[in-house]
């Protein structure tokens, strides 16, 4: 797969709602159990609002590579270019990583240190347009106990805290086993409301109000 396929998920015949959400997904296994939690959470949303989906693992995305100090800068390809356009019409992004030796997918970090180029890219304004909108995570992992992804939850909150971004919050659930995930109630149950929250501006801890 060489470029970037987004599904939109709307019905036909209704009118669009202003939200849009971007669910990308992180895992190296296909329809592995994040993305079975994230799509048992899109269900949720009203039928009006957009969802569409792209799977990193799928996409020939080379390691980014830093070019905002050479004199020509760097040219995007294809597949990021689309990425990035992604990310940009949506309201709400959805980062699906399984959780990694404590923190995001390889292919998710990847993804995320593309936006350090966006950042610097000539016309974009990136960061002026991504303030305001909506980050989430989704993360399964074989650990029962939710506080050893403090470490991703507090990478997406402060990649939207330097964005201007809000942040709605880390949905956790317990699985291995491909398929696993099904067996954990308790997260199925917070999938359900999950994308119901008021998501708050993120702040950095030494801000203040």
């Amino acid at each position: 797969m060489t470029s970037v396929t987004l599904a939109d998920e709307n019905p036909d015949g209704l009118t669009a709602s202003a939200r849009s959400f971007l669910f990308v997904l992180g895992s190296s296994r296909a329809n592995g159990n994040t993305e079975i939690l994230a799509r048992a959470a899109a269900e949720q949303l009203p039928e009006d609002v957009a969802r569409r989906w792209v799977n990193l693992a799928g996409l020939e995305l080379p390691d980014f590579q830093d070019g905002r100090h050479e004199a020509d800068g760097w040219a995007a390809g294809e597949t990021e270019e689309a990425l990035r356009r992604a990310t940009l019409e949506a309201s709400d992004i959805v980062l699906a990583s399984p959780l990694y030796w404590y923190s995001l997918s390889a292919q998710t970090k990847r993804y995320l240190d593309y936006w350090s180029g966006w950042l610097a890219a000539p016309d974009t304004d990136f960061k002026a347009r991504m303030a305001g909108r909506t980050l989430w995570g989704v993360s399964v992992m074989a650990d029962r106990d939710d506080v050893v992804a403090g470490g991703l939850e507090t990478t997406l909150h402060h990649t939207a805290a330097y964005l201007g971004m809000r942040f709605g919050g880390l949905l956790c659930g317990n699985g291995s086993r491909p398929g696993q995930v099904r067996d954990d109630e308790q997260a199925l149950m917070r999938a359900k409301t999950f994308f119901d929250r008021e998501a708050p501006l993120a702040r950095f801890p030494y801000e203040s109000d």
